[in-house]
């Protein structure tokens, strides 16, 4: 197999290894109850996973399989017999779409006796349904339950359906939520390594919600590292848990010739990966560097292309304007010698999307469709850290071949780009005992253990448990002492504080004491009822106060214009020309009835601004917040507050002041520490998105360097379970 990485390189040095391929083991031996299609056979995760849900003690089940090696068939395979009605919850709405479009092709090739009907739910598809059918959305969320034997949502609406959303003040709290428990038996997590503390936090509260009124219920955990902590808090909670790891249990094989692969597929193993040639780039650690080195060598990259006809590759970045910069620049480079370019991004529409998984060469901010529906052998990837980019990498080497134009193609070689930062590339081959050299064969295992090993190590945020996680469980409790709620509720409630109590090692009568407290320093504030913390804290992602409606006038498709983009991202990234909401609206109602496709509203209901979106800038553009008072005593107070007043700072901008307006009125849920950026995030370990800002005061806002930071929102909650390790006295502060 070719494996030559030698079209892309220009003055960078290549760090290149050669990473063997995978071989999955297969079932010993199929259970007489389960019905496959024809000459399909089972890997030995998958039957494993099988057993583990029918397996009536245990309750929770971590599949450790790698990327591509039919997690989503383990996940649903109980479905697809016939056994249980099963509820998947995906990050993302993308990945709930592409789980869905796989899962209906397994339903046609199973045939299961049952017809399971698979329906998907996100925020934008129940408001759609709810004023199609006439319903509420309460009512449109129990009749797609009703009428679904497998439904894919999210863990967002999940959390708040728990949390009595959806309601009217006339309805029981658990209107929704003993239903939904009751009819789905099994719970998939997909991707759980993206969630941080607050969403594992939610999803703990909520097995123990379960539990406590309903029947004992499984859920299964994909693409998850179980780690000490979370394994802890099962222990303590008495969940029973099961690991299935193929790497531990030997059911991998690496081969490294051709009679290593005969001997393994003879005896019936599955390939799961190719050989894959990686070359590491190193690069500065900062924003511009990955986006420099993309133009710096795209002619190389197009010669990738050219010198093996056939080639399908993908560029995978972390931020949506880099992408948005780069794809112009491509896609007249690569139409001069008849390739096509791309762009599939969280901002791009639904027909740009799907136009360009027919593309040679396609832009992108996640691996939803990556590996999957585009099918690629060559790939440049940008990583946040260790998990996001063995992730990344694992879309690479999955298929062979890929159909075109009726024909089939077949892959010759495989190969990848890491850019990363140099740090990495010293660490992994020029230290005194280095555990990669040049042009060195590794197994995939080994190669990961090396990645996670000397990546940046980042921050997880332990102590937001016990600091944050019982006020989640406050807003449970208190909901199931609702009068309308039946009376054997109150076993259940009691008990459902013990479990609490002990899971995140704190008192629900503290937190009551800080949820009081809050609401009463909020009132003072604002002369408003409510409790922004207490929102922020008890929410599942937390608010989004910064969130603002574009019209991407850049957007071909008139239907797809309508979207939401955070005011960091706007005023580092893109050039805008500032709307009025009623304008907003106006024009959303003129495209529904022009294109006869109604556009979901309810993302919009609560933006800070609204926006024509005009193009992305080529340079990032520097900014910071502003209070017009004095910082300091509010940075000694070492707590999360809700601050007014706060504004941005960005003196060239020409429609600032208009935010501004509204910014300032607005109260945010904040942690404001006395150090730079730079300052916290290293000593702090933070991750490379975590949503960290200057700020200045009076004082210091003509400063070169800002001498606070603020976090907001959810946010200002993780930040707060870290900083008191700026305090001279090193003590712990309570959350109140």
């Amino acid at each position: 197999m070719e494996t030559s990485s030698k079209s892309v390189q220009k003055v960078m040095p290549q760090y290149t290894v050669t990473l063997k391929p995978i071989y999955s083991c297969p079932a010993s031996e199929i259970p007489i109850d389960v019905k496959l299609p024809p000459r399909w056979t089972l890997s030995w995760h998958q039957l494993e996973t099988w057993k583990a849900i029918l397996d009536p003690d245990i309750d929770v089940i971590f599949n450790r399989a790698m990327t591509g090696d039919g997690k989503s068939l383990a996940a649903y395979l109980a479905a697809l017999q016939g056994c249980l009605p099963v509820i998947g919850l995906y990050p993302t709405n993308e990945l709930a779409r592409d789980q869905m479009s796989q899962i209906e092709g397994y339903i046609k090739q199973f045939e299961p006796s049952n017809e399971p009907r698979i329906n998907r739910l996100s925020g934008a598809e129940l408001e759609l349904y709810a004023e199609q059918e006439g319903l509420s959305k309460a009512a449109a969320i129990a009749t797609r339950t009703r009428q679904s034997e497998i439904l894919l949502t999210n863990p967002d609406i999940f959390h708040y359906l728990h949390r009595g959303a959806y309601l009217t003040n006339k309805d029981s709290p658990d209107k929704l939520w003993n239903r939904l428990d009751k009819l789905f038996d099994l719970f998939i997590l997909d991707e759980f390594h993206v969630f941080t503390a607050p969403q594992v936090a939610s999803l703990l509260n909520t097995m123990l919600l379960i539990r406590r009124t309903n029947r004992q219920k499984k859920y299964l955990f994909l693409s998850a590292t179980p780690d000490e902590q979370l394994l802890d808090k099962l222990d303590k909670a008495g969940f029973r848990y099961r690991c299935i790891d193929p790497v531990k249990e030997n059911k991998y094989q690496f081969p490294s010739d051709h009679l290593q692969v005969e001997q393994l597929e003879r005896q019936g193993w599955r390939q799961v990966a190719l050989e894959i040639a990686l070359s590491f780039i190193p690069l500065e650690l900062n924003v511009q560097a990955v986006e420099a080195w993309l133009k710096e060598n795209k002619e190389q990259i197009l010669q990738q292309f050219l010198n093996h006809p056939g080639t399908k590759g993908a560029i995978i970045l972390n931020a949506i304007a880099t992408v948005k910069r780069l794809v112009p620049i491509f896609r007249e480079l690569f139409a001069s010698s008849g390739l096509t370019v791309g762009e599939n991004t969280g901002l791009s529409g639904k027909q740009d999307k799907a136009r360009s998984l027919k593309c040679d060469l396609v832009f992108g901010t996640s691996t939803i469709d990556v590996g999957v529906d585009f099918k690629i052998n060559f790939l440049i990837f940008e990583s946040s850290d260790a998990g996001n980019f063995i992730q990344r990498l694992g879309r690479l080497g999955r298929h062979e071949c890929y159909e075109r134009d009726g024909q089939t193609i077949t892959f010759k070689n495989f190969t990848a780009y890491a850019l990363v930062p140099k740090f990495l590339v010293e660490r992994l081959f020029d230290a005194d005992s280095p555990p990669l050299v040049f042009d060195g064969q590794y197994d995939r295992p080994d190669f990961n253990e090396a990645i996670q090993e000397n990546y940046r190590k980042i921050n997880n945020f332990a102590g937001y448990y016990q600091r944050w996680g019982a006020v989640q469980s406050f807003r449970l409790w208190y909901d199931l002492k609702h009068p309308s709620l039946p009376t054997q509720y109150a076993a259940s409630r009691d008990k459902f504080r013990e479990d609490c109590e002990t899971v995140f090692g704190t008192s629900l009568t503290r937190a009551a004491g800080c949820v009081k407290k809050w609401a009463r320093e909020w009132q003072e504030l604002s002369a408003k009822k409510g409790n922004p913390i207490f929102n922020d804290a008890a929410s599942f992602r937390g608010s989004s106060p910064l969130q603002c409606g574009l019209y991407d006038l850049t957007e071909n498709d008139g239907g797809d214009r309508f979207k939401t983009y955070d005011l960091p991202g706007i005023l580092s990234n893109l050039e805008i020309e500032t709307w009025t909401e009623k304008g907003f609206m106006e024009s959303l109602t003129a495209t529904t009835a022009r294109f006869g496709q109604p556009i979901p509203r309810g993302r919009f209901h609560h933006c800070l601004a609204f926006m024509k979106l005009r193009g992305y800038r080529e340079e990032r553009l520097n900014w910071r917040f502003s209070y017009s008072g004095s910082l300091q005593a509010i940075a000694d107070v070492w707590k999360v507050q809700v601050l007014v007043g706060i504004e941005v700072w960005q003196p060239d901008n020409p429609w600032i002041r208009d935010i501004n307006r509204r910014l300032r009125q607005q109260g945010l849920v904040c942690y404001v520490l006395p150090r730079p950026v730079a300052e916290v995030r290293q000593r702090l370990q933070l991750p490379m998105h975590f949503a960290l800002y200057p700020i200045s005061d009076a004082t210091s806002v003509h400063e070169s360097t800002s001498p606070y930071s603020i976090a907001i929102g959810q946010a200002a909650l993780l930040l707060d379970t870290l900083a008191y390790r700026f305090k001279s006295e090193g003590g712990e502060v309570w959350i109140c």
